[in-house]
């Protein structure tokens, strides 16, 4: 039987089954009720974001969504593919690496070619490293990656030639730039070469004695499956990287990604007490003790009480979760201008499922001013959505007129 078929009888029942007529229901929605009509006759096929929002209000408990995604791959299949190799520095090769690559490349720092890994040298690729995730809130990744890809491979280098002191730092700088550079990756919207730069910043990280970074690696290897509405695979994958004897930064994120999985597979139990977990275990993290680089993000003060606003939504709460996120953007710093986008865009979609399309427009248009300056795949997830929930209301003025900029966004040649 088609989804369709199987879902619209199951949101009747259950519409009944609580009391409610066809227009109340419509109304607490606000969706169409012609639209819901033939969604429920079997007519129309409901759409991921419907069925979280009947799933919540009628506390089918995922059930509804269940009926329209898709069966979900396996968790384990997330790895890199051979093919993306070539681009990985490779651990035998930090070992076996010599100056010459470094000579060949003339890569100097101050005039004198990089020969030894000194501890002055160490701290400048540290500060370059700090200065470049900055700049990754500002700048397109396609202009970041070749940068990033080439001090990864200089640094891990220069561990081979290093004095003993110094070789085990600069491998696990190394690992830092390999698994930023993941990320500038997954933005620029090669997932391959994202999980292939992570699996690289593992190994980097157990040359250099850090067997913590593996279990991170799970953290954003969720977050790739997560962008692919892998509700099942992100929770293995985060549940994983909640062992007892990691750091609680780690743990922590590990739990605020398994709670966006479960909001996905619309179970609210489950994502709230993942939250509840996340938040305990990220106010007692070592980013509190002065540990750089920071792992996960640097520029949201409260990543929890962030996530709880973005799980909400998917969890078919625009409402509320437009309320939390309203509160938590106000707390980003100007010049993240990637992260102010990424969760504008998820307020701007909380607010025009909730009905207020004038407010959802108006924050979209902001951001959308910005975004071919911080071109973002991920971010683009949200936009697409966006554009979606705005067409059920193409009467509105505002949204004609945000129009042509969505349109621009969504473009093939956009950024």
């Amino acid at each position: 039987m088609s989804t369709a078929s199987l879902f619209g009888p199951e949101l009747r029942r259950l519409r009944v089954e609580v009391g409610l007529t066809l227009t109340e229901f419509s109304t607490a929605l606000n969706y169409d009720k012609g639209h819901l009509s033939k969604v429920e006759r079997g007519e129309r096929s409901a759409s991921p974001e419907l069925a979280r929002r009947c799933d919540a209000f009628l506390g089918a408990n995922g059930e509804l969504q269940r009926l329209v995604v898709r069966p979900e791959a396996d968790p384990g299949t997330a790895e890199a593919p051979a093919g993306q190799r070539r681009r990985r520095v490779g651990r035998r090769a930090v070992l076996s690496v010599g100056t010459g690559i470094l000579i060949d490349l003339g890569l100097k720092l101050g005039g004198q070619a990089l020969s030894s890994a000194d501890d002055s040298l160490l701290g400048s690729y540290r500060m370059q490293f700090d200065q470049l995730r900055k700049l990754g809130q500002s700048t397109a990744p396609k202009i970041l990656l070749p940068l990033l890809e080439t001090q990864s491979r200089m640094i891990a280098g220069l561990a081979s030639d290093a004095r003993s002191s110094s070789r085990a730092p600069a491998l696990l700088l190394a690992s830092r730039f390999a698994e930023f550079t993941g990320w500038m990756a997954q933005e620029a919207g090669d997932s391959d070469a994202a999980l292939g730069w992570t699996s690289e910043a593992v190994e980097l990280a157990r040359a250099g004695g850090d067997p913590h970074l593996g279990s991170y690696a799970l953290v954003r290897r969720a977050l790739v499956t997560m962008y692919a509405g892998n509700a099942a695979g992100t929770v293995a994958l985060a549940r994983r990287a909640q062992s007892s004897d990691l750091p609680p930064r780690i743990r922590g994120l590990a739990a605020q990604r398994e709670a966006q999985g479960h909001a996905l597979a619309g179970n609210e139990v489950d994502c709230l007490r993942s939250l509840d977990r996340a938040r305990e275990l990220l106010a007692d993290d070592d980013t509190l003790n002065g540990v750089k680089p920071v792992m996960g993000t640097s520029h949201v003060s409260n990543p929890a009480a962030m996530s709880t606003g973005w799980c909400l939504y998917d969890l078919g709460r625009p409402k509320v979760a437009a309320e939390v996120l309203d509160r938590e953007c106000r707390t980003l710093p100007p010049h993240a201008l990637r992260t102010r986008a990424r969760y504008g865009f998820r307020r701007a979609l909380a607010h025009a499922a909730s009905g207020e399309v004038e407010q959802a427009c108006t924050i979209a248009g902001g951001f959308l001013e910005i975004l071919p300056a911080v071109p973002s795949a991920t971010v683009n997830t949200d936009v697409r959505r966006l554009a979606r929930e705005l067409s059920r209301f193409r009467s509105s003025r505002a949204v004609r007129d945000l129009q042509p900029a969505l349109a621009r966004a969504l473009s093939p040649t956009h950024g």
